[in-house]
């Protein structure tokens, strides 16, 4: 008899070791990275550098996604570096599919201002593909320049 408990109570705690990680959210990196920088000069001959590189992280199972961003800030004179700031952080996007699934993705934005961006800042562009099916759905967003974005996904048709 304790040998049936033993083996039922070996079994039950491997079940629910097991059971979480079936369930948990698989998540893929952008491998699109992107950097860029201006160095503007201040007043008082300082230096102003400024970086920012964003990614993407994407929830295989509901293609929900984030938008990842840091930015460093680094400002000197002739002589030594005055100060250095960071920020960053990612946001939460909502889902390019309905139904949860297994989805591959890739990511890419336009660089910062320039005759691609007409509206202010860079747009985005968002690629998923169903891993179980004949599937793709495009998404671009841009800024509508009056203080929101405006984001449509298309449905791929084959040939």
């Amino acid at each position: 008899m304790s040998h049936v408990v033993k083996v039922c109570g070996t079994a039950a705690l491997l079940l629910t070791a097991l059971v979480p990680a079936a369930r948990a959210d698989d998540y893929q990196l952008s491998h699109n990275q992107r950097i860029s920088c201006s160095r503007g000069l201040a007043p008082g001959k300082l230096n102003t550098a400024t970086c920012k590189s964003y990614t993407y992280l994407f929830n295989t199972k509901t293609s929900e996604y984030f938008r990842c961003q840091v930015s460093l800030a680094l400002t000197r004179d002739n002589k030594e570096v005055i100060n250095v700031q960071t920020d960053g952080g990612c946001t939460k996007k909502p889902r390019i599919f309905e139904a949860d699934g297994r989805y591959d993705f890739d990511a890419t934005e336009t660089e910062p201002p320039n005759t691609n961006s007409f509206f202010g800042p860079g747009g985005y562009s968002i690629w998923a593909a169903d891993m179980a099916a004949q599937k793709i759905r495009g998404c671009i967003t841009i800024s509508s320049g009056l203080g929101s974005d405006i984001s449509k996904c298309l449905d791929m048709t084959f040939q």
